[in-house]
């Protein structure tokens, strides 16, 4: 389980393939400069992935993991390019301060960027949204866009906008790559079980008609 408050912003510093899938090395610094150990859980782009091998590095670690065929299929990783750059967080501890949201770090779609516009100390930005997800999201609710826990501000038919402040902006990855960029969707996990029991209770009721 993640935040959505990103800790780091990795660099992929190797990809290589394996078998259907594919093998990534992340050099990341983390803050506090704790070690990782192997199989520790670390949210990248948002998405939960396997510590396989730990490097240590002077400017930080080199973190390998493995990504299956379903996680190149279901998520943007495949993207990745090396040199690119990819929010990090590692999961939560009990106790811990909750200063975003329920993060799964289990992707539910992929977006891309539609429109970045300045706000001179902000940014607005829209992303498109898979039809699926829509009765997932509501006006100030929570999202997370590669891994970052944001609020929804305004949902056009098909997309979803978000503010980006300028820490928000320093510490992320967000505006980097622009417009059509692929981005990693998680909707709050509270929507998701609400709309699941509306949906059971609307199939009993309908079985009783």
């Amino acid at each position: 389980m993640f935040t959505g408050l990103i800790e780091a912003v990795g660099e992929v510093t190797q990809r290589q393939p394996q078998g259907t899938g594919a093998r990534v090395v992340v050099t990341v610094c983390w803050p506090d400069g704790a070690p990782t150990g192997i199989g520790d859980s670390i949210a990248v782009n948002g998405c939960c992935l396997t510590v396989v091998a730990i490097a240590p590095q002077d400017n930080g670690e080199r973190l390998t993991f493995e990504l299956s065929h379903e996680t190149l299929r279901c998520t943007a990783l495949g993207d990745a390019l090396v040199g690119a750059p990819v929010n990090c967080e590692r999961a939560a501890r009990l106790g811990d301060r909750l200063g975003g949201h329920l993060v799964t770090g289990h992707i539910d779609g992929v977006g891309t960027v539609c429109a970045i516009d300045d706000r001179a100390g902000a940014w607005d930005v829209t992303y498109s949204v898979p039809d699926d997800l829509a009765p997932e999201l509501v006006v100030k609710g929570s999202v997370a866009i590669d891994g970052v826990s944001l609020t929804v501000n305004a949902l056009p038919e098909g997309q979803l906008q978000v503010t980006l402040i300028p820490h928000t902006v320093a510490h992320t990855q967000l505006l980097h790559g622009g417009i059509g960029k692929r981005i990693h969707l998680e909707t709050d996990l509270v929507a998701k079980h609400v709309r699941r029991l509306v949906e059971l209770g609307l199939g009993a009721a309908k079985g009783r008609a």
